[in-house]
């Protein structure tokens, strides 16, 4: 299976829903459920805000997961450009991974917590799906990602502007796995991080995507 990058407006778009939709999705749920400060709760308190907001917080979490889902085809394509097949692979397969555990991670809240109704078996929910492989995973393999592409595309395909933005924000955002040993401003930094990857996927999308597909790209079924 071979996926080329035909249409540089579609991957743009790609790009842009990525950032827009999370971030509309965590402004949503900040206003509407108290996230993610809810989480300090008690688990019985947390339960019973979703209970009274439930219509609201599934479809921005949806909203959410979705824009997380993004990551995969995003890092697909971006590994198409890189120099070599491997590191394309690599890319490829970090965008891949760091979708799929955050996906993992977010869907708990459409999918589990609204047939939870016992207080601790939500709380183990929240550790094993959000904190450690939703978040903690998640954080991990997003800034790895993001060098990647630095590392492969910055000068072929994208300026040292979009590079900075890219490294400063992977930095920050693997503070993030700093979050559960309670190291101070981990949480802030990892926020701060998140704005500024948003800004990184705009700005991506704002810089000049190649037309044609290179001789060295790797294809799908070479990485199998």
């Amino acid at each position: 299976m071979s996926i080329r990058l035909r249409r540089p407006h579609a991957f743009a778009a790609l790009l842009i829903s990525g950032a827009v939709g999370a971030n509309l999705a965590f402004l949503g749920l900040g206003k509407v459920f108290d996230y993610p400060d809810v989480l300090d709760e008690p688990p019985a308190d947390v339960l019973a805000s979703f209970a009274a907001h439930r219509p609201a917080v599934v479809a921005l979490f949806t909203l959410l997961l979705v824009s997380a889902a993004l990551l995969a085809p995003i890092g697909v394509l971006l590994g198409r450009w890189a120099r070599t097949p491997r590191a394309g692979r690599a890319i490829a397969a970090t965008g891949v991974f760091a979708a799929a555990v955050q996906v993992a991670g977010l869907a708990r809240w459409p999918l589990v917590v609204p047939f939870v109704h016992d207080p601790d078996t939500f709380h183990t929910l929240n550790l094993v799906l959000g904190r450690a492989i939703g978040e903690t995973v998640g954080y991990a393999a997003t800034a790895v990602f993001t060098v990647l592409v630095v590392r492969e595309l910055t000068g072929r395909h994208f300026g040292r502007v979009t590079a900075v933005l890219g490294i400063a924000s992977a930095a920050l955002v693997a503070c993030g796995v700093l979050v559960p040993l309670s190291v101070p401003g981990a949480d802030l930094a990892n926020f701060v991080g998140y704005v500024l990857w948003s800004g990184w996927l705009l700005a991506l999308a704002a810089e000049r995507v190649p037309q044609r597909t290179p001789a060295t790209q790797p294809s799908i079924a070479s990485s199998r």
